[in-house]
């Protein structure tokens, strides 16, 4: 990975109309397979990289972004024009922004670190076995 320490990651949605900056470094990277990820990404799972939420700036030309809250802990952020699902930000991770890193269209600092809510997976995508990669439940 390029050493990007400090500076800015640019993120955006399918058509551009929301846009994150957010000022590395990152907190983590993972794999999410819980079921609510899976199901509003409509993906086998979704890769989250963490960061302080007070190091983001959210751009949203003609007010595109829309929060969702899909359960009583946590909401997800998405394009209401191109409907890409970019953010979550949720209680039991106070201060954090989650950004899908598909969504990333500069370098970022880090590689996925774990597959999270591994015991939620779905067995019809296969994740290599040998990623080296922790598999750990919710907690």
């Amino acid at each position: 990975m390029t050493d990007t320490r400090s500076q800015v990651a640019h993120a955006q949605c399918l058509c551009g109309q929301v846009a994150v900056d957010a000022t590395l470094p990152s907190l983590w990277a993972a794999h999410c397979h819980c079921t609510l990820c899976r199901r509003a990404h409509g993906a086998a799972f979704v890769t989250w990289v963490g960061m302080r939420e007070a190091r983001c700036r959210i751009h949203d030309a003609g007010e595109h972004l829309q929060w969702y809250a899909s359960s009583p802990q946590g909401e997800r952020g998405f394009c209401r024009h191109c409907g890409a699902m970019m953010l979550f930000r949720g209680t039991r991770w106070p201060g954090e922004l989650h950004i899908a890193m598909a969504h990333f269209t500069t370098p970022l600092d880090r590689l996925p670190q774990m597959h999270a809510y591994w015991n939620e997976h779905v067995p019809w995508a296969a994740v290599d076995p040998l990623d080296g990669l922790p598999r750990k439940p919710p907690g």
